[in-house]
């Protein structure tokens, strides 16, 4: 919010800090960053993190950009609100449901990544429990016992579908005209 409601150059010093960050692949960074330091959960958090916190700063800067001039804004800079009340009060409201949104819809992205991780054994190590370590030996003993792979498979499958359907339906909530009749 800062960066859409602040003085030009802090908005581009933040796109160039958010647009350096965004250009590192996850997987690639997650790869040579477990390579380097060893597995473990904290490290494939903090990567997802770091990596995902540049695509929620983007939205939430072009929500603010988009609320800046907007009559109720000015209406408040004209009645000698600071820029913090008007961030907290005004603005906030309306960025936290794009924010929604996009967390629902990266939830799988995470997952996913997590397991990719699990299953190469890069990511949760045992006796933690992760989707890809159970894909990982089911694959190992898959022509004797396939069930195993489906075990895995199939709450991996469910739990991404139902968090974009999550997403999908928050969207509906957040922004009627994206929802029914079109």
């Amino acid at each position: 919010m800062i960066a859409g409601f602040g003085p030009r150059w802090l908005d581009n010093l933040l796109l160039l800090l958010f647009d350096t960050v965004r250009a590192f692949p996850t997987i690639v960074l997650a790869l040579a960053t477990v390579a380097l330091t060893g597995p473990s959960l904290g490290l494939v958090l903090a990567i997802i993190i770091i990596t995902s916190i540049p695509q929620y700063a983007r939205v939430t800067r072009t929500a603010t950009l988009s609320l800046r001039n907007t009559d109720f804004i000015l209406a408040e800079r004209s009645l000698g609100a600071s820029t913090a009340r008007m961030l907290v009060h005004h603005v906030l409201p309306n960025v936290v449901g794009p924010l929604l949104i996009l967390a629902a819809m990266d939830v799988p992205v995470v997952v996913t990544v997590e397991a990719g991780l699990s299953f190469l054994g890069l990511g949760v190590l045992p006796p933690t429990a992760s989707w890809g370590t159970i894909l990982n030996e089911g694959y190992l003993v898959i022509r004797d016992t396939p069930w195993m792979v489906v075990a895995g498979g199939v709450p991996l499958i469910l739990t991404t579908l139902g968090f974009t359907f999550l997403g999908e339906a928050l969207r509906d909530v957040f922004d009627p005209r994206m929802g029914k009749g079109r």
